[in-house]
């Protein structure tokens, strides 16, 4: 590995291109440039005695080195999308998410062995190139001084990487400041699609969310250059307030003239509009579909990015992009999930991965754990790109209308022995999980409903691990906090769960606005913004000693814990004052079910913080409720191995072009083109 002037980039493949933000997004600066020195705590090299808790220790003292000398890089340096100025005696690093190189991503998954890295610089300074290995240590690899205009090559070998590993370059300069011109990441072989490279079909569905799809839309047209990769943008609109009458729309398709449709069809959930893409992306013979939720805002260049990879991938691989978090940009919302099977529930590939992770805090070349890689079982469809090959292999989306569908069709993908990879250094910027809470009110039915679908599929384990214990314990824990709304939705799911696969197109369009119309039934399930639409909380003597919160029960103390509130619940008698005023309000934060259940009657704000519910104990609604669960879990217990064999016999079909098709000609609206 080496600086080189025999090679001809000009005969090299674009891999990758080093990328800056507009200059108003200051707030992302991080994801994009570094400034400070690449050095830190060396971590240790071998695993022997205490070498765990010896390298834990390490790997913090590096973070927390690393993270108070690093200094914010100066947004009023860049100085276009490819180019930024390094001042006279500073440096800049781009080991950064969007601009380091992920190598053992690469290495893995595709042929390739030799990456070639080109700076053109102007000015005095230094390149100094670096790589990391897959525990996070940093090595210096090579390095130039350069003088004038002039680009640099260097030859990098991809042999080292297979656990992990990035690379990526540092500027400093000297006397005078140093522009970077542009960077490249280059190949020197075919892409597995040939010379000119596979196509995508962009699709986006989206619900009452214009306001998203106009901005994402404005980006993309001025990014123009990203659709020599795609074969058309597809917005598949299910909602009431259609995108193509907001009065900005023409103003930004015209950019993408030809190469822009929207579908107009009935409600069919993130299912039904992702189906939808799928199935149009294998009518109009694109070589891909790429997945985009409509609340998001997109790195455009993520988008070649995926593609680019894609086409390298040995086989046919299923390429995700991340996600970041909307409200705090520099927060990674997850570097990679899998299913894990024994519960069938969302997890982290690894123990040291952290969820919602701040690279503003503590950027790539100080956090150890993001130098591994991650091999994941699916990804998340805010941002997947699937290969129509795997579409005519493996079906579409089950029509689950949402939740589990992207976590089934990973798992359906894995099976028939198609990748996925969650692809570093593309990704969005999309709400995060912790600023909604969707396992309550109509959403927790199609919680239920698809976990369970996807068990029954899915699971390795006779009677689907702990997945049946698991969701009967959430139906006790719903039914003790009061929200009865919520499992009724639950129970409903469990009884169509039951009913066989049959249910599942005709409930695409059916069942929500059954779920929605039992919301009037239940007090839980109303919102009101404003807290004095209530009365006021009030209560002879503060309950439990006018405590607001509460430890969880042990596990060892959980069921004896649960078996006497659930006592309490179902036979005690409300208090009087309790059915007129709630007893207490507490914010979302203290709503946990072992606090809630220990009252009568409560106020509680909703996630987003746009509301408020009172929830009131009903002994009778509580009783009814649990028996119903039991009993429907006992059926479920009992007949695990029959519905198993039917949902796996008809998942094929269920998910097959031609059963889609049907459900779209019945579903389809209009169709516009621009």
């Amino acid at each position: 590995m080496s600086v080189t002037t025999t090679v001809d980039t000009s005969t090299l493949r674009t891999l990758q291109r080093v990328i800056l933000p507009d200059a108003v997004q200051t707030d992302v600066i991080p994801l994009y440039v570094d400034a400070g020195a690449a050095t830190g705590v060396q971590l240790p090299t071998r695993e022997d005695g205490d070498s765990s808790k010896t390298f834990a220790q390490a790997a913090a003292a590096q973070e927390q080195s690393k993270a108070s000398s690093s200094q914010p890089a100066d947004a009023g340096d860049v100085l276009g999308r490819r180019s930024t100025q390094v001042a006279q005696g500073k440096s800049l690093s781009f080991g950064t998410y969007f601009n380091a190189f992920p190598a053992s991503y690469w290495r893995r998954w595709t042929e390739l062995r030799t990456v070639y890295l080109s700076v053109k610089t102007e000015g005095e300074g230094m390149i100094v190139v670096y790589k990391s290995n897959a525990r996070g240590v940093i090595q210096r690899v090579d390095a130039n001084v350069v003088s004038g205009r002039q680009e640099s090559v260097f030859e990098l070998t991809l042999n080292p990487f297979g656990d992990g590993g990035w690379y990526w370059f540092d500027l400093g300069a000297s006397r005078g400041d140093l522009e970077l011109v542009e960077a490249n990441w280059l190949g020197d072989i075919t892409p597995r699609t040939g010379d000119a490279g596979g196509k995508a079909t962009v699709q986006i569905t989206t619900m009452n969310k214009v306001s998203y799809c106009i901005d994402n839309i404005r980006v993309l047209g001025e990014n123009i250059d990203v659709f020599d990769s795609v074969k058309e943008l597809l917005i598949v609109d299910q909602g009431t307030d259609k995108v193509q009458d907001h009065p900005d729309f023409e103003e930004v398709v015209a950019p993408l003239a030809g190469k822009f449709r929207i579908i107009n069809q009935g409600n069919l959930g993130g299912s039904g509009g992702f189906a939808r893409g799928m199935y149009e992306s294998v009518n109009n013979g694109s070589d891909y579909v790429l997945l985009l939720d409509d609340d998001v805002v997109v790195e455009p260049e993520s988008i070649l990015r995926l593609i680019t990879f894609a086409d390298y991938c040995k086989n046919p691989t299923i390429v995700g992009g991340h996600m970041f978090d909307m409200y705090d940009r520099t927060v990674l919302h997850a570097f990679g999930e899998v299913v894990n099977p024994w519960r069938t529930f969302y997890d982290r590939p690894h123990d040291d991965m952290s969820l919602g992770h701040d690279l503003g805090r503590s950027n790539l070349r100080n956090t150890h754990w993001l130098h591994r890689r991650v091999d994941v079982d699916y990804n998340g469809w805010w941002m997947c790109l699937i290969p129509t090959e795997v579409i005519n292999k493996i079906g579409l989306s089950l029509p689950l209308f949402l939740k589990w569908d992207d976590a089934e069709y990973g798992l359906r993908a894995k099976e028939a022995g198609i990748a996925t990879v969650s692809f570093p250094g593309a990704g969005l910027w999309h709400v995060s999980w912790t600023d909604k809470d969707d396992s309550v009110g109509w959403q927790a039915y199609f919680h239920e409903r698809n976990r369970l679908i996807t068990a029954l599929i899915h699971s390795p384990f006779e009677k689907g691990g702990s997945v049946m214990r698991e969701s009967l314990f959430l139906d006790v824990k719903h039914a003790l906090s009061m929200q009865y709304y919520t499992e009724e939705g639950r129970l409903m799911a469990l009884e169509d769960l039951l009913s066989g696969p049959e249910h599942l197109h005709e409930s695409l369009s059916e069942r929500l606005p059954v779920i929605r119309g039992k919301a009037k039934n239940y007090i839980d399930a109303q919102l009101k913004s404003d807290i004095d639409a209530y009365p006021a909380p009030k209560s002879k003597k503060p309950p439990f000693k006018g405590r607001r919160n509460f430890s969880p029960p042990s596990y060892g103390k959980l069921l004896p814990w649960t078996a006497k509130t659930v006592g309490r619940q179902a036979f005690v008698p409300v208090d009087e004052q309790a059915q007129q005023n709630p007893q207490i309000q507490l914010s979302y934060q203290e709503n946990r079910w072992w606090t809630v259940s220990r009252f009568d009657s409560l106020l509680v704000t909703n996630a987003e913080g746009t509301g408020v519910f009172w929830y009131k104990r009903d002994p009778k609604e509580l009783r009814s409720k649990l028996a119903k669960a039991a009993s429907l879990h006992a059926k479920l217990f009992k007949d695990w191995a029959k519905l198993r064999a039917q949902y796996r016999n008809a998942a094929q079909d269920v998910a097959s072009y031609e059963a889609w098709k049907n459900t779209f000609d019945k579903h389809t609206e209009s169709e516009l083109t621009r």
